[in-house]
């Protein structure tokens, strides 16, 4: 046998595997995919500083990218399993084991699947090793023909279309559709024409669903149907509550215009973006249980088993609003960012506040129990950082001397905006026009016009909220509780 056939032997078996393991995995629960919940395990054993680098380097693509690497390292793993097999199959079968015994660690540890899961790693590990051992037999009477070969192509891309077919049946776009629209007894007022200047480039006050932006850990986007959706909230409360989506459907629901910030946003980033969010006051919820004294968090669950801790303080704080969301921007959560229900609370950064997929919140201590980012060294209480960014001019830009317009963003949660200002080539500071604020809790938009003569150009922006503080300069990184420092502009005037 030459060694590309033992290479491409090799790279059978993987398809062979992964694609047995998908198929079985598609009866039990699509995250016991051994492919998706070894790239699970890769995110959460990987390093903070690698975590940080991946998203602000890849953005909203940094799962992609990994599971791309993930690709690259098992094609790689294979083809040389195949070519140690020169003389006996065993060095490479021990190759392919290793990599299936991986995928059953990944899936056994995964918190959200049942312990049946690991069937599905298992069968990927048998298979894998039973075929690279037919194929890359020594060459005997009994060696492999091309149809070998091609039966196993064959049997691997079936299994993999139905493995994905059945995954699509599980599909919770068809329950989202049938919830229709979500009116609410208590709607938002209505945005103000004034509240953005996207007409001088600056974001729309409302953001898109479909621009909104999305970090989170899950490698596939959760497919949790509304009608099979519940919620238990339990702990340190007087009763025990289960919630159904109807429950909460049927409710009088709330409409609040809300910003939300990721603490990945780096200084000028775009991890933040506005939406009307409908849902039920958290705080009722919280009444209806009874929180006992001495409760400190409320401690959040996904369905994919991702955990978070709000300060319980924050959760009951009926001046604050935070809310059990069930839509988004007049419509029902979009999949991708938690349908059926999540978590919105106003002011703090999203990885203490706004669990999505939400299936359990347990009333507790700090102590009592530790959320995936507090595990891994990030704040405790994360209120957002008043911050501010210049979207106009873009970086190194090329406009017309003379006047200029800038304009850009900035946010103080729950604080409020009072001014923005900028700073021209180190001269002092200038005011700029603020858009009409719609709520503390919300972005504000800025504009001004400058004058400036052909050259390169530097412009700093800061913004000062309503308890008075200033944005420091000081250049902090987004661990542990949010990024600090003044954004900057480089343009260059023709």
């Amino acid at each position: 046998m030459t060694k590309t056939a033992r290479c491409l032997g090799g790279v059978l078996a993987l398809a062979a595997a992964l694609a047995a393991g998908h198929l079985v995995a598609a009866f039990i629960d699509p995250g016991a995919s051994p492919y998706l919940a070894v790239g699970g395990a890769a995110i959460d054993l990987t390093p903070l500083p690698l975590k940080d680098f991946a998203v602000r380097t890849f953005g909203t693509h940094d799962k992609q990218v990994l599971l791309g690497g993930m690709a690259v390292v098992l094609v790689v793993a294979a083809a040389l399993a195949g070519v140690l097999s020169a003389r006996r199959p065993w060095p490479g079968a021990a190759i392919v084991a290793v990599f299936g015994l991986a995928g059953v660690a990944a899936v056994a540890t995964r918190p959200s699947l049942p312990l049946v899961a690991v069937l599905a790693p298992i069968t990927s590990l048998l298979v894998g090793v039973g075929v690279f051992l037919v194929l890359l037999q020594r060459k005997t009477k009994a060696n492999p023909s091309r149809r070998a070969f091609l039966l196993v192509t064959a049997g691997a891309g079936v299994a993999a279309a139905a493995g994905q077919f059945l995954t699509s049946t599980k599909d919770a776009t068809a329950s989202r559709q049938a919830v229709g629209k979500l009116i609410p007894a208590r709607a938002a007022p209505p945005i103000p024409a004034d509240a953005d200047f996207a007409k001088l480039g600056t974001p729309p006050f409302l953001t898109p669903n479909a621009r909104f932006y999305r970090v989170d850990t899950a490698l596939s986007v959760p497919q949790v149907r509304a009608e099979d959706w519940n919620l238990r909230l339990h702990g340190l409360v007087d009763r025990e509550r289960r919630y159904s989506y109807a429950d909460l459907r049927t409710r009088p629901l709330v409409e609040r215009t809300i910003t939300m910030t990721c603490v990945s946003n780096e200084v000028g980033g775009d991890y933040v973006s506005t939406a009307n969010f409908i849902g039920v006051d958290l705080a009722d919820l919280l009444d209806e249980a009874g929180v006992r004294p001495g409760a400190q968090q409320l401690f959040s669950t996904s369905v994919d088993g991702w955990t978070s801790g709000t300060p319980v303080a924050a959760a009951q704080d009926r001046g604050r609003g935070a809310l059990l969301a069930l839509g988004m921007n007049g419509e029902p959560l979009p999949l991708e960012h938690g349908f059926p229900a999540r978590l919105v609370t106003p002011g703090l950064y999203g990885y203490v506040s706004a669990t999505k997929w939400v299936v359990d919140l347990e009333v507790t201590t700090w102590r009592a129990r530790q959320s995936y980012w507090l595990k891994r060294g990030w704040g405790e209480q994360a209120p957002i950082k008043t911050e501010s960014r210049i979207d106009v001019p873009k970086g190194f830009a090329t406009v017309p001397a003379g006047a200029v317009r800038l304009s850009g963003v900035a946010w103080a949660q729950h604080t409020g905006v009072d001014k923005v200002e900028i700073r021209v080539d180190g001269g002092p500071w200038q005011p700029t026009t603020l858009s009409t604020e719609v709520t503390v809790d919300t972005w504000r938009m800025w504009w001004t016009q400058i004058s400036v003569k052909p050259g390169t150009h530097q412009v700093f922006c800061r913004a000062t909220d309503r308890s008075g503080y200033t944005q420091t300069e000081e250049r902090v990184g987004t661990v542990p509780d949010g990024a600090t420092g003044w954004h900057s502009t480089t343009f260059i005037a023709a």
